[in-house]
């Protein structure tokens, strides 16, 4: 007699068994796909967005793309400001207060030690910094300017330093 092996194998299955399995097989495929690709899209443009409270956009995003060096111009024939202005508007926060070890202005017993250095010392130490204290040259005031603010500093703790005088023009040399 014949063997009928072959006509008893199962049924291969998988694992959509009735018609409702395979159509909520079928709309998720497509329906959970595209939340993921929203959800992606979302997440990548959300670091364009600004933020909270951000009211200037286009200055904040230029500012953070700015050049590392900028040209500066600057009147060179301004009137120089004398130590006392340059002393309230750069060292004052630091001098009044003695703030990370600054001599306070008047205090003679601390700058006595600084002036018996000389005048060029205390200028040289104010312009390249010293301790705490950063460089002060290149900054809103010029040399002279922040000499006269060391001069003023150091008479008021006991000098005699006389105010620099205001660099000569080239064309006033003879």
């Amino acid at each position: 007699m014949s063997d009928n092996s072959h006509d008893q194998h199962e049924a291969h299955t998988g694992p959509v068994k009735t018609p409702k399995q395979m159509l909520l097989l079928s709309i998720a495929s497509f329906v959970i796909p595209v939340f993921i690709i929203i959800g992606l899209v979302f997440y990548v443009t959300s670091a364009n967005k600004t933020a909270p409270g951000a009211s200037d956009a286009e200055r904040a995003v230029a500012e953070r793309i700015q050049k590392i060096g900028s040209v500066e111009i600057r009147d060179a024939n301004r009137p120089l400001k004398s130590g006392e202005e340059v002393y309230k508007a750069q060292c004052s926060a630091c001098h009044a207060t003695g703030a990370a070890g600054a001599p306070k202005i008047g205090d003679a017993s601390a700058w006595g030690p600084r002036i018996k250095q000389g005048l060029a010392t205390l200028v040289n130490s104010a312009l390249k910094g010293k301790g705490a204290m950063g460089a002060q040259g290149g900054g809103d005031f010029n040399d002279t300017e922040i000499a006269r603010a060391a001069v003023y500093m150091a008479n008021n703790g006991g000098a005699k330093f006389d105010e620099p005088k205001a660099p000569a023009a080239e064309g006033d040399k003879k």
